[in-house]
């Protein structure tokens, strides 16, 4: 597991593009038939991604953690990015579709990762914060039938925004947040943004009782996005390619807008779960 510090917005206007980078971006997640974690010291939350190709993988707490077992203290969010897959979760198995996410809560103990096929693997973004209490587990669908363990996204969290004149039509598929799925403080969801759109959270805000981390993928080779950080007068830019991911402190805004359309997983954790509470941005305003 990756340590990652915190740093000062007072630091970062002096970072080189280099120093940027190492301390921000998330360069190589998806290795095949790896476990890959990067715990930052801003709220805590662990960023990973598991790729199980040949064989299982198994989540451990790491010697990072000093927990008996990786949930011990903690809840995790994850969203399939990859082909068909399974996660197991204390002996019961999840059959996980691409774009599927899960909620996993505090307590559970044995928790693995699988492929159905080697030829088309899939890829488990993950997301992981403290908790103070147990939710249920369940499995999260953007369309079906709910059933028992088994949560579909509601229509009010599937907002469609922007349009293609101002280069932003996109749609907010909000995963796991009050009212759909318990948490104690995780907040997940995944936007796609639609052929010839490329801008993302923008006008843009900060959230200063709230951290986030991007995923960027649905990138070929030779595009990227340039997400935009750091305070509103004193921003900056990481060129952020397929499969990379940006962390972003409270007190930097994220937006970005990329070479084409693309889609992004966000996740949230911090000191309230208002998915509103947003400090905005004035598109003058910025420097």
């Amino acid at each position: 597991m990756e340590l990652r510090t915190a740093a000062s917005p007072k630091d970062v206007k002096h970072y080189t593009t280099e120093r940027l980078r190492e301390e921000f971006l998330i360069p190589q997640l998806f290795v095949k038939n790896q476990i890959k974690l990067v715990y930052s010291h801003v709220d805590r939350m662990i960023t990973g991604a598991a790729t199980p190709v040949e064989k299982e993988l198994f989540l451990t707490a790491g010697e990072e953690l000093r927990a008996a077992y990786f949930l011990q203290r903690r809840e995790l969010g994850l969203i399939n990015i990859g082909g068909k897959g399974t996660v197991t979760v204390d002996g019961t198995v999840y059959e996980v579709e691409p774009r599927d996410g899960m909620y996993i809560g505090k307590g559970k103990k044995e928790i693995s990762f699988a492929s159905a096929d080697p030829e088309k693997p899939a890829k488990f973004y993950l997301n992981s914060t403290p908790a103070h209490t147990t939710y249920p587990t369940v499995l999260i669908k953007r369309e079906g039938t709910p059933s028992d363990g088994v949560v579909i996204i509601k229509p009010e969290n599937k907002v469609e925004l922007g349009t293609l004149e101002e280069s932003n039509h996109r749609t907010i598929n909000k995963y796991i947040l009050p009212g759909q799925v318990a948490s104690c403080q995780l907040e997940m969801g995944l936007t796609h943004l639609e052929p010839g759109s490329v801008w993302n959270t923008m006008p843009c805000h900060t959230h200063d009782r709230r951290m986030e981390v991007y995923l960027y993928f649905d990138l070929p080779e030779d595009a990227f996005v340039m997400h935009y950080m750091g305070e509103p007068q004193e921003t900056r830019h990481l060129v952020v390619r397929n499969e990379q991911a940006v962390i972003s402190p409270s007190w930097s805004i994220h937006a970005g807008s990329g070479s084409r359309n693309y889609t992004f997983i966000w996740g949230m954790a911090g000191e309230n779960q208002d998915f509103d509470d947003m400090d905005n941005i004035r598109n003058e305003d910025l420097l």
